[in-house]
């Protein structure tokens, strides 16, 4: 297929160049850097959208793309931060973000493909599995609805940190920004390797959410998987765009939700038993949202959590020097 073949040509070119030309030495990129690359995703992926619709599947594969595309780029906002907390806690020198996310971003490429083709081959041969992933949006929705609480991250309980430690050879050194040094004639894995490790595993646990989103939008792989990959593609720049003003986003995370239960729902919608129950009670035969409909209600709900957190901001929390100081 010529678009996948081009897909391929793009993220392959801009990995190579990216890494060995543009960040050959370990540097902190600067916001104008973030938002010039930013802008460069976003418009690649818009690009490619247009070509789905000139030279793919047409009109409705295109909303799909944007669809999806929209939704995962939410959805990074989440592993944004969880990156974020996770960079501070082991103290990591801002310097070597970007390399850390370049490989971050590699591993999630390879894996989230390895969920797509697995949850495509579950749906064709277990149909109902849509449902599911249904009720796990709804589910999801729900419960990000209702988090107040601040995300805290304990990479002592991760099972995979705690599999690295027993397997490999460690040091607490940073290594120069390496993830591998020579330590007293021995080669050892700096805590870079662990960062690493925590960084893909919760990837992973945002694609539980991410994938299950995408399919219901669409069960075309490769809209979901292109869509999926531009949007983590652009997660880095991102990153450096939005990581010292997430904060200032609070309501995104309600309009995620409930983006994610508008999906579920309009994913259930297609059960015949429901069809049929709010067919006789609505009088129609058939109820179905257009995929622009649906792209309309994703990108309004979000726009305006953005603009409604800037118009009113969250107030800062005040500290009580009396309890603090134990008084």
């Amino acid at each position: 297929m010529l678009l996948f073949g081009v897909f391929g040509v793009i993220i392959t070119a801009f990995l190579l160049v990216d890494l060995g030309v543009f960040n050959k030495k370990n540097h902190k990129i600067s916001q104008k850097e973030a938002i010039i690359q930013t802008l460069f995703w976003v418009s690649v992926s818009v690009i490619y959208g247009f070509m789905i619709y000139f030279y793919g599947e047409g009109e409705a594969a295109t909303w799909e793309f944007f669809s999806a595309y929209v939704t995962e780029k939410a959805l990074s906002i989440d592993n944004i931060f969880v990156i974020l907390l996770i960079l501070r806690y082991f103290k990591v020198k801002e310097e070597y973000y970007h390399n850390i996310l370049f490989w971050g971003i590699l591993g999630a490429i390879v894996f989230r493909a390895i969920f797509i083709f697995v949850g495509a081959l579950l749906i064709t041969q277990f149909h109902w599995i849509l449902y599911i992933f249904g009720t796990f949006l709804i589910y999801s929705g729900v419960k990000i609805f209702s988090e107040d609480e601040e995300m805290q991250i304990e990479p002592e309980k991760n099972p995979l940190v705690k599999w690295a430690k027993k397997v490999f050879p460690l040091t607490a050194s940073d290594g120069g920004g390496k993830f591998m040094i020579k330590e007293n004639g021995k080669r050892v894995f700096t805590s870079l390797f662990l960062v690493i490790i925590l960084i893909e595993s919760t990837d992973l646990i945002f694609a539980v959410d991410s994938i299950p989103a995408a399919f219901a939008i669409t069960q075309n792989e490769f809209v979901i998987y292109t869509s999926n990959i531009f949007a983590v593609m652009g997660l880095r720049a991102m990153f450096f765009l939005l990581a010292n003003v997430l904060d200032k986003f609070y309501l995104l995370q309600k309009g995620l939700s409930l983006v994610l239960i508008f999906i579920g729902v309009k994913m259930m919608l297609e059960m015949k038993i429901l069809q049929q129950g709010l067919g006789w009670v609505f009088g129609v035969d058939h109820i179905h949202i257009p995929i622009f409909a649906s792209f309309g209600v994703i990108i309004g709900v979000l726009s305006f959590s953005i603009v409604f957190s800037l118009l009113f901001p969250k107030a800062p929390e005040i500290i009580d020097e009396d309890h603090h100081a134990g008084i």
